[in-house]
């Protein structure tokens, strides 16, 4: 019997595949979805076999934000709090994405809205299909963008065409992004090309990856001065490493190098 009610969880190679499975309503996400996604995040950084995670969606969604049939979020007599619903929902889901010691795959098979942007957007490497559209939704309901998608968008975009993304509305496609640096590749063969990727990780050395992961967050938000400080850490933990010794080795010997995670 399947630990999960709203996501599919799937270890095959060495990654782990995570389907948010709600297409009866767009894969927008009620708490307990939520939840299973930083629960199965969790799990896929504990289990030793897995290298690299997939995050992707069934049906014609990757994740239409919040589901608002959870009563959580409904507007009723009472004032709602939803800066409540971020701090115990959205946000520990998309810092769990942006945790995770191990690289996470955005495979963005549909339409990303609300906060299913964040979502799509705290992966470490993003592929999507053609055409795909991502639109913001906030201003609709009266709400200002969440879950960091105006730090996201800002720093990619600028401020006056974000500005104009999250008042009007106007859908980008992943072209658009794709233009703006916000995802690496579109790709018709979604799932083949999310693998493809995933089996690359896969055989590098895992700590390696992690450093990569986490410097490069870090420059992104902090001094030149700051970032090469992480720098000089991360290659004096990785140069002491077992792997390291097995990279060295590998390329004298002009073979393919086997690491092993120490």
């Amino acid at each position: 019997m399947s630990d999960y009610s709203y996501i599919i969880y799937d270890v095959q190679d060495r990654t782990a595949t995570i389907t948010i499975n709600r297409e009866e309503v767009y894969n927008a996400l009620n708490a307990d979805a939520k939840y299973e996604i930083v629960k199965a995040i969790r799990a896929a950084n504990k289990d030793s076999e897995v290298r690299s995670i997939i995050l992707t969606a069934k049906g014609k969604a990757f994740c239409t934000g919040q589901d608002l049939n959870d009563r959580s979020v409904q507007a009723g007599e009472k004032p709602v709090d939803l800066g409540n619903t971020l701090e115990t929902e959205w946000n520990p889901l998309v810092q769990s994405i942006r945790n995770s010691k191990k690289i996470v795959i955005g495979a963005i098979n549909g339409v990303s809205a609300g906060a299913g942007l964040s979502v799509a957007l705290a992966c470490d490497y993003i592929v999507a299909a053609p055409g795909i559209r991502f639109i913001s939704g906030f201003s609709k309901l009266g709400l200002a963008p969440d879950a960091g998608s105006s730090f996201t968008f800002t720093r990619a975009l600028g401020q006056k065409r974000t500005l104009d993304f999250f008042l009007f509305n106007e859908p980008l496609s992943s072209e658009d992004l794709a233009e703006a640096g916000l995802i690496n590749f579109v790709a018709a063969e979604l799932i083949e090309k999310a693998n493809e990727v995933s089996a690359k990780i896969n055989a590098m050395a895992p700590s390696c990856v992690e450093l990569i992961k986490k410097n490069i967050q870090l420059a992104a938000e902090s001094t030149f001065k700051e970032s090469i400080n992480n720098e000089i850490y991360a290659q004096r933990f990785l140069g002491n490493s077992e792997d390291y010794k097995e990279g060295l080795s590998a390329f004298f010997e002009k073979r393919a190098p086997n690491f092993k995670g120490n």
